[in-house]
């Protein structure tokens, strides 16, 4: 069959004749090679295209990509701006828990998919579409985020994964089929088949993995990092900022050198992702474990998540009791787990984050702090809140602390450690016997 003037080469099946309608699907669209290739098969499959394209932070010519959307054949494209609610409703609670996975990953990635995935349902429930579709790969963990929180939010949508479809993968098996596909249907794509690692970006962090990057061995190469400058040619004077926390959110962030102040929680983010940028703060090279179970190699930048995950640390301890403190430890290591596995919208995270979000009630104050050479230094910290008593732990006063109490204290403690450790003696001269 011969293209009709003006109708998209997708519309064309390769056997010659046309696919059953199958209804609208909502495709989470990004404009780059997999998308792209998505948009036009699933044309080729009978659906009716509707583009999702949330801005979350990402440097993208949104235009552009809305006009390429609807050049390849999408019934309509939405290009949602949530980078709001992504610093006020996601990134916020996670500086609240302190959330790292595997003590060094601040979750980036992970805290972005349940954002984007909402707004993925949100513009399927306004269209009456039943199925979404999203161009994560069969073995990572964002097929999981997403469609947890698409069968949450909408427990009657159906999801259409290509890269778990046989008859995508087996026809896709590598990168250069994908842009065979591109250029024989007319997709212009801005990467090529060199390309020696895939990226993923937002307002909190961007992340490198794939290619030369799957063997650990390899260090990252020059060039590789864009949101933060080398550490070693950074500036060699450091910004002094004073961060403002109320109920462990910050508020307020002020440049104690130039004096700016920065106030509202999008544009407090953003500065402070161009303050860490620039000393080459927030860049980690790790293998972690995937959820699917496989472990991965990825290189992360996040810089203003950087600064905040010490400052916020640095508040919590000073105005938080220490067994308070204790239990909210395990609560964020649990919260950590189910973010980078995709609960965000479960019971159990619900439930957490109510849960962190009261033991944040008394975490107010100002923390300052320098920003140097890829490091980030607290140089103090002021709260109405603190639970710090100058008089009280002072080596020159004693305060209202009677230091004969602490014999007591540890003869009670030692009691246990003497006990355990004369039983050791009585076994160990037996087995010598």
């Amino acid at each position: 069959m011969d293209t009709q003037p003006g109708q998209p080469a997708s519309h064309v099946l390769r056997r010659g004749t046309m696919a059953q309608p199958k209804g609208t699907v909502i495709l989470a669209y990004s404009g780059g090679l997999d998308t792209s290739c998505i948009l036009v098969w699933l044309k080729e499959q009978g659906y009716d295209v509707v583009a999702y394209l949330a801005n979350i932070g990402q440097k993208e010519d949104f235009e552009a990509a809305r006009k390429k959307a609807l050049a390849l054949g999408a019934k309509k494209v939405y290009v949602e701006d949530v980078c709001r609610e992504f610093v006020e409703e996601f990134i916020w609670p996670a500086v609240q828990a302190n959330a790292v996975y595997e003590d060094r990953y601040l979750l980036g990635t992970a805290l972005a998919r349940p954002c984007i995935a909402r707004g993925l349902v949100g513009v399927a429930q306004k269209e009456g579409a039943r199925h979404v579709a999203h161009g994560a790969t069969g073995k990572g963990n964002d097929q999981v985020r997403f469609e947890l929180t698409c069968y949450a939010l909408c427990p009657s949508i159906k999801v259409v994964a290509p890269w778990r479809l046989p008859e995508f993968y087996q026809r896709f098996p590598g990168r250069r089929e994908l842009m065979d596909y591109a250029q024989k249907h007319g997709i212009p794509v801005p990467v090529t088949p060199q390309t020696p690692w895939s990226m993923d970006e937002n307002l909190m962090h961007i992340s490198y993995e794939a290619g030369i990057l799957e063997n650990p061995k390899n260090p990252a190469p020059p060039g590789l990092y864009t949101k933060t400058c080398d550490p070693a040619t950074s500036p060699d004077t450091p910004d002094v900022l004073e961060i403002e926390f109320e109920k462990g959110v910050p508020v307020k962030v002020t440049n104690v050198g130039d004096g700016t102040v920065r106030r509202s929680a999008l544009e407090l983010f953003m500065y402070l992702n161009d303050i860490a940028g620039k000393h080459g703060v927030g860049r980690i090279d790790i293998v972690e474990n995937r959820f699917v179970g496989m472990k991965s190699r990825g290189i992360y930048e996040t810089p203003a998540g950087t600064i905040l995950y010490h400052a916020h640390l640095d508040i919590e301890a000073f105005t938080m009791d220490r067994e308070v403190r204790k239990i909210k430890q395990g609560l964020s290591l649990k919260f950590s787990e189910l973010v980078y596995n995709g609960f965000w919208h479960s019971p159990e995270g619900e439930f957490l984050r109510h849960c962190i979000a009261r033991s944040q009630q008394a975490v107010a104050g100002t923390v300052r702090l320098s920003v140097f050479k890829g490091h980030v230094s607290i140089l103090g910290r002021a709260s109405p809140c603190s639970l710090y008593n100058e008089e009280l732990v002072s080596m020159n006063v004693q305060g209202d602390y009677e230091p004969a109490d602490a014999t007591g204290f540890i003869n009670i403690n030692s009691l246990r450690l003497k006990e355990y450790h004369r039983l050791q003696s009585k076994v160990t001269a037996k087995q010598a016997e």
